[in-house]
């Protein structure tokens, strides 16, 4: 069977992959004013923007097996219907328990956005456009990541965001039907009959790979971190450490969200060329991943004044860290790549929630010691870094290994 159009193929899986991320970004914007109305501490804040992503973290491992076994269409627009309702919940919920439990529903129902359109390119396209694909999903999510930024502060002066949920859910309800009549099946599947034990030892043979446990700690540290980051606590360090205001503070983050969509239409444009010229993707990656920890090594610093300069470089490295989806893939045969893709996925979201949460809960913590909120702040990004760094030296070693043994 013939490639499908990649147009066909790639449009709704990115529009539902935009909504995901806008839905993963919104609350670095909308945080502060769901503080102020709910009297919510570091801590509650935390944890409610965190609900997202430990219900997305939660999923990853039977979403990889419902990939697998059942395919991408099927799967995502299911669950987009769950995040759809979510969304609803969120617009009408007047306390954090009921918007907790509404912005986990909405990380159930987007878990599968990214993983669904990795699992479908496996089958539809060649490996050696694989790293190209991801960037042009990671385009989508970035643009995702742009729109929850300043337009959405510019949306709350004209609507509440109650109303901005409501909005939402429709949006979302129309890219599930999208997902579910606008593309065809794989022509790939996994082997009929497959069941649940089979599936099972497929997730094992994954996290028994050393070629995963190679990437799996900067997922966690750095991808996770990031997300973490660009998710609430950038405008809450630009407003706290930096004195910001919110709309500044807006402004510094979609100036990162855009600056991340070079390197992702970078990747999406060159990956593959850079590759066939001797350039490999894990290259790029490294790479990034380095630049990126210099980056919030001076951001946490404070070393240099040009805020707007020193985030917006943090977003175009971070942007290298979403290659380790495309990396840990190719270790394994397509019949396992829903299954290595959500793995990582799962140590990723897994970073993210930890350092959204124990981020706030630190602050809280720090400062009932006496501590000012902007040097519990500085405290706490620095931990996140070391943790990074940590990660970043056993992929050097675990790469060194790996050449070795070759050899």
């Amino acid at each position: 069977m013939p490639p499908m159009p990649l147009s066909r193929l790639l449009l709704p899986f990115a529009a539902a992959y935009f909504i995901s991320y806008f839905f993963r970004t919104a609350n670095a914007v909308i945080g502060p004013e769901l503080a102020r109305e709910l009297d919510l501490s570091a801590g509650d804040l935390g944890l409610l923007t965190g609900a997202y992503l430990l219900a997305f973290c939660l999923a990853q491992l039977p979403l990889g097996m419902l990939l697998d076994r059942f395919g991408a269409r099927r799967v995502e627009s299911a669950l987009l219907l769950v995040a759809a309702a979510g969304a609803a919940a969120f617009a009408l919920a007047d306390g954090l328990p009921g918007l907790t439990a509404a912005r986990a529903a909405i990380g159930l129902g987007v878990s599968a956005c990214l993983m669904a359109s990795f699992k479908a390119f496996s089958q539809w396209y060649p490996p050696d456009r694989q790293a190209s694909l991801t960037g042009w999903m990671m385009t989508a999510g970035g643009l995702g990541a742009l729109a929850a930024t300043a337009p959405l502060e510019a949306l709350l002066a004209l609507a509440g965001w109650r109303e901005i949920f409501w909005l939402l859910a429709a949006a979302t309800l129309a890219a599930a039907a999208w997902l579910f009549f606008g593309i065809a099946d794989a022509p790939a599947a996994a082997p009929a009959g497959e069941g649940f034990a089979a599936q099972w030892r497929g997730v094992r043979q994954v996290f028994a790979s050393r070629h995963f446990w190679r990437f799996a700690p900067l997922g966690l540290t750095m991808t996770g971190g990031f997300m973490a980051v660009q998710g609430l606590w950038s405008t809450v360090w630009l407003m706290q450490v930096n004195g910001h205001t919110r709309a500044e503070a807006a402004g510094h983050l979609a100036a990162m969200n855009f600056a991340m969509l070079f390197t992702y239409v970078g990747i999406g444009l060159l990956a593959t060329r850079l590759a066939h010229r001797g350039i490999p993707p894990v290259r790029l990656f490294a790479t990034g991943v380095g630049l990126s920890m210099l980056m919030l090594a001076l951001i946490t610093g404070e070393a240099l004044p040009w805020t707007h300069a020193l985030w917006i470089a943090y977003g175009v490295c971070a942007g290298f860290g979403t290659l380790a989806y495309a990396l840990t893939a190719a270790g394994f045969p397509p019949a396992l790549a829903g299954r290595a893709t959500t793995a990582c996925n799962l140590l990723v979201f897994a970073g993210a929630f930890g350092a959204q949460w124990g981020m706030g809960l630190l602050v809280d913590l720090l400062t009932q010691l006496g501590r000012s909120p902007a040097d519990a702040l500085r405290i706490v990004f620095a931990a996140l870094l070391a943790a990074q760094v940590a990660a970043g030296l056993w992929f050097v070693a675990a790469g060194r290994r790996r050449a070795t043994t070759a050899d």
